[in-house]
């Protein structure tokens, strides 16, 4: 569904993300899924890893702040933050303002016409004036948009028809990202950036971020799997490619063979992005009304819709039990 500023709901998605920076020129970076942060083999192969972005069930109540101003999610305020901050001043623009307050705060990433002149014009604004800013440039909503399922879908439905009762969950999301030594915690939503301290030695500021989202993560009931984690990485296939040469000019066959496996590997995840993709940006509706009219002519419409309403109940009542459970700790 879409907002009335016309910005509209984004999957958390690699595929949509890589395509989102790409489509802004921001060709040096790609989007890649973080299944965790306790596994040192995958980070090693994701680096250099420069922000990370979490999505997660919005319950608010984490602007709380303690007597020594500690906030109730972990964290304090820095309002005096050295880089940039945008606020979210429209519905269903997190995604992007999560991605380009981690952006913006990479140095030297190159970036296309667009988002170069978005930031040079932001300079020096406050965060509700960034956040405007990016708001209204009809380049940036048109990218946002772009690859949304429900901007590219014609049931698009006022979520004020909704009754309150049966209005979907929010989630939102937010970038972790290392300025000037310290973890910083970029909420569209909140006044300020949240610092949650610096690092030495060990694995550095992921492993802050690990021990800060674990955190979170344990705000929620036990067993809750609303979330994801996203990493803003260089993109290695350029570099991986020029290695290939090299070891292939070297006669090291061992290598290249490594090589051409990684190679192989990082291509077929992209083709699968860009078939996801091309899904998304696809109309449906033929194909959706042939195969129900099929279902209809078997006799097996009313037997699927009914299925489809006591699932509906089914998930109605699960998530009512959870929010009761949330609400209860």
């Amino acid at each position: 569904m879409s907002d009335e500023s016309g910005w509209s709901l984004t999957e958390s998605d690699p595929a949509v993300f890589t395509a989102l920076l790409q489509s802004l020129g921001c060709n040096t970076l790609i989007v890649d899924d973080l299944w965790t942060l306790d596994d040192p083999a995958l980070l090693s192969s994701l680096q250099p890893i420069h922000a990370l972005i979490f999505l997660f069930k919005w319950i608010g109540g984490t602007e709380d702040e303690a007597a020594d101003g500690e906030l109730k999610g972990g964290g304090r305020y820095d309002e005096a933050f050295p880089g940039f901050f945008a606020h979210q001043v429209v519905n269903d623009a997190c995604a992007t303002i999560a991605v380009l307050n981690g952006v913006f705060n990479i140095p030297s990433v190159p970036m296309g016409p667009d988002l170069s002149q978005l930031r040079e014009f932001s300079a020096g604004m406050d965060p509700l004036m960034s956040g405007y800013s990016i708001t209204n440039s009809a380049a940036i909503r048109n990218a946002h948009n772009a690859l949304s399922s429900s901007a590219n879908s014609p049931f698009s439905i006022d979520p004020s028809l909704y009754d309150q009762n049966e209005k979907e969950d929010a989630f939102h999301f937010v970038v972790y990202v290392p300025v000037a030594g310290q973890l910083y915690e970029l909420d569209g939503l909140r006044r300020a950036p949240v610092q949650h301290g610096g690092w030495e030695g060990g694995e550095g500021w992921l492993d802050v971020a690990r021990r800060t989202i674990q955190r979170r993560i344990e705000g929620y009931p036990p067993g809750t799997l609303q979330f994801s984690l996203l990493a803003v990485r260089t993109d290695n296939l350029p570099g991986m490619e020029a290695q290939l040469e090299q070891a292939r000019a070297a006669g090291d066959e061992h290598l290249a063979s490594e090589l051409v496996h990684h190679i192989y590997a990082e291509k077929s995840k992209r083709a699968e992005w860009e078939f996801e993709n091309s899904l998304r940006r696809h109309n449906h509706v033929g194909l959706i009304h042939s195969l129900l009219l099929a279902l209809a002519k078997a006799g097996g419409l009313d037997t699927a819709v009914q299925k489809a309403k006591q699932k509906m109940i089914e998930a109605r009542q699960k998530a009512a039990k959870s929010d009761t459970k949330m609400e209860e700790d």
